[in-house]
């Protein structure tokens, strides 16, 4: 299992302003109408506001990065809908991996954990873990609005199981919603300090942000950071 820095949660609460939050941000974008200018603004924006990386599509890649910069990248794989064959997703994550990604979210099949076959949900992560083995970061999306508490509980020991590094909520896709202070404690119940947790979707004021680092979030998924950081009202997207 691959150890991701955990520096976040601890330089939030040592440093109150913009630049402490920032570096527990994954800035992101997402839209699946977006162009490559528009890649190349979010590119510039999460180096200039100080994110810890920058998150996008795996067409998107490779990116253009300063070469001074301490950016990470993130592709998410399987997105939205966890429904690809798990081959499918290891694949992708490899392919991303090789163009440059250094950590990959990948969503799980959220049907079968609905089914309750978490055996199933727990081999699906286990392939995209063997084909993008460590230092890479994996990430594991269980889109938890569409969840009871008992299947987030048993989804989050899968993803353990299965060699992953994070749990996080949510895709920003789903009709069901996004993360909830609810969904992260009882994530945060399940993993304790054996694995992180990423909130996304849905926080989109600076309240919310740092409500869900002190429930037990170590990273966020935002895409309009900057409204975030400066304590605006972000608009309603992901």
């Amino acid at each position: 299992m691959a150890a991701p820095d955990r520096p976040v949660a601890s330089e939030v609460a040592d440093d109150g302003g913009p630049a402490g939050l920032a570096r527990a941000i994954d800035h992101t974008f997402l839209q699946p109408d977006g162009q490559r200018a528009d890649v190349e603004r979010a590119v510039a924006e999460a180096v200039a506001l100080g994110t810890y990386s920058v998150c996008v599509s795996p067409s998107e890649l490779p990116l253009s990065l300063p070469v001074d910069t301490s950016l990470k990248v993130t592709a998410v794989c399987g997105f939205p809908s966890g429904k690809h064959q798990s081959s499918v997703k290891a694949a992708e994550a490899a392919l991303a991996v090789s163009q440059g990604a250094d950590e990959i979210d990948m969503v799980i099949n959220v049907g079968a954990a609905r089914d309750g076959r978490y055996g199933e949900v727990e081999a699906d992560i286990r392939a995209v873990r063997e084909a993008v083995p460590a230092p890479t970061v994996l990430k594991v999306i269980i889109e938890s609005a569409a969840l009871e508490d008992d299947a987030i509980t048993a989804v989050c020991g899968a993803a353990e199981a299965a060699g992953a590094d994070f749990v996080k909520t949510s895709t920003g896709f789903h009709a069901a919603g996004g993360a909830t202070l609810h969904a992260v404690e009882v994530m945060k119940q399940a993993v304790g300090d054996r694995l992180q947790i990423k909130a996304s979707g849905g926080i989109r004021t600076r309240e919310a942000a740092e409500a869900m680092l002190r429930a037990g979030a170590t990273r966020l998924g935002l895409s309009s950071t900057r409204a975030v950081l400066e304590g605006a009202q972000a608009p309603d997207t992901y």
